[in-house]
């Protein structure tokens, strides 16, 4: 498999040398795209000594006439000939020009010719990565459905010390390599291994009232029930897909069912349970909730303030109450313990497989919570207990649901 390796203007980019030498060890041929920035920081000899190939700089460079022809649709040849489309580092500068369709090189034109994976790894100053402009033109690209590798945290080259050094490159090849094994079985005759079924997901945090205007919630982005969506419309599936507030795209060919506090989630997961062949909870429901939540602002004085609160309705238990012959998965969210944790948690609910994701925020290596990418343990009630490593979270939705016939058929053997 072909991979356009993408490298921006940085101190980052000397690294994207070595990612090069990692993609290659994976297998990948790779056809190495500089900006003019990345020049000054690494010459284009140094990849072409790495990879034995030619090495693409500028969007006209030949001298005859018939080489410019060749050069000028130089972007359109890159992006046919190569399978995923990976830029490490991407500066701030240069996320934005993706973001917006800016097309001004040889790389931002072969880009915006580019029609398959595009994993992205950011790399740059800890104020430029918190940027709101920056955070918004992520969230466009993540939109696009592009893979965003989030930046390590450690002390940066400015002198500062936050998030903004680019991931390892081993991590992003590995990122970069699930993508690409996520892409070789779109056209597979297993992505319709689910025709037929009925497939009821639930996705994002709830919030809880605690007045007219807050409310207790968690960190949950819903990116992991939404690729879970993706992944089984996909192969075939009518999915129903119960939301709780997120900022992320309704996925195509889902119906989508909005709701607010855990309350509304029970409700419409109950409605929809009927007609479900397979449930997955993969929400990240609040635990607590004031019971009567004033409509009003409370306002703030002087006086320490306690909530009284309850427990909120255990949906997934309900659901496993109600099971019967569908099939029920579970998520279970831990920061440590983390198998033993899921077995219980299948027990308890009597789901037939827990998702378990160990969630983690240090070193900015995020995964689970608000990250792209996931790293989870699949419990099933036979007693395996399946690791998959660290990947986007498309493809960790795929090996979940790769398990579905192995559950069917352990469900069966009880019946």
């Amino acid at each position: 498999m072909n991979v356009a390796l993408g490298v921006g203007g940085g101190i980052a980019a000397y690294k994207a040398a070595e990612l090069a030498r990692a993609l290659m060890e994976r297998g990948f041929a790779v056809d190495v795209i500089l900006t003019a920035a990345a020049e000054e920081f690494i010459r284009p000899l140094t990849f072409a000594a790495l990879t034995g190939r030619k090495v693409y700089t500028n969007l006209f460079s030949a001298a005859s006439a018939e080489d410019t022809l060749s050069s000028a649709i130089e972007h359109i040849r890159l992006a046919q000939e190569n399978q995923i489309f990976v830029i490490a580092p991407a500066t701030a500068d240069l996320i934005a020009k993706l973001a917006h369709g800016l097309a001004g090189d040889l790389l931002t034109t072969s880009y915006l010719a580019f029609t398959g994976p595009v994993v992205i790894a950011p790399a740059m100053n800890v104020n430029m990565w918190n940027h709101p402009a920056t955070r918004e033109n992520l969230r466009i690209l993540r939109e696009r459905g592009h893979v965003i590798v989030e930046p390590d945290e450690g002390a940066l080259a400015c002198g500062m010390v936050g998030p903004g050094r680019l991931a390892e490159p081993q991590r992003i090849a590995e990122v970069v390599a699930a993508s690409a094994a996520l892409d070789r079985r779109e056209d597979d005759s297993s992505r319709h291994d689910l025709e037929g079924e009925t497939v009821l997901i639930t996705a994002g945090p709830t919030q809880e009232p605690i007045d007219g205007v807050r409310f207790i919630s968690n960190r949950s982005s819903g990116k992991m029930g939404y690729a879970l969506a993706e992944e089984a419309v996909a192969r075939g599936a009518r999915v129903v897909l119960v939301s709780g507030p997120v900022n992320l795209a309704a996925p195509r060919g889902v119906t989508v069912v909005a709701v607010r506090t855990a309350a509304e989630m029970r409700k419409a997961v109950l409605e929809n349970l009927h007609a479900a062949t397979i449930v997955v909870k993969a929400a990240a429901v609040a635990d607590y909730h004031v019971a009567h939540p004033p409509s009003g602002k409370m306002k703030k004085t002087a006086v320490r303030m306690a909530l009284d609160l309850e427990a909120t309705p255990d949906i997934l238990a309900e659901v496993g109450q109600r099971k019967g012959d569908r099939l029920l998965i579970g998520f279970a969210a831990e920061t440590e313990r983390l198998v033993e944790e899921a077995r219980r948690k299948l027990e308890q609910k009597n789901c037939d497989m827990i998702v378990g994701n160990l969630v983690s925020y240090a070193g900015g290596n995020a995964t689970g919570f608000e990250s792209d990418e996931n790293e989870v343990v699949l419990v099933t009630r036979g007693g395996e207990a399946i690791p998959v490593s660290r990947a986007p979270k498309r493809a960790i939705a795929r090996r979940i649901f790769d398990e579905i016939p192995a559950l069917r058929l352990a469900l069966h053997a009880r019946s």
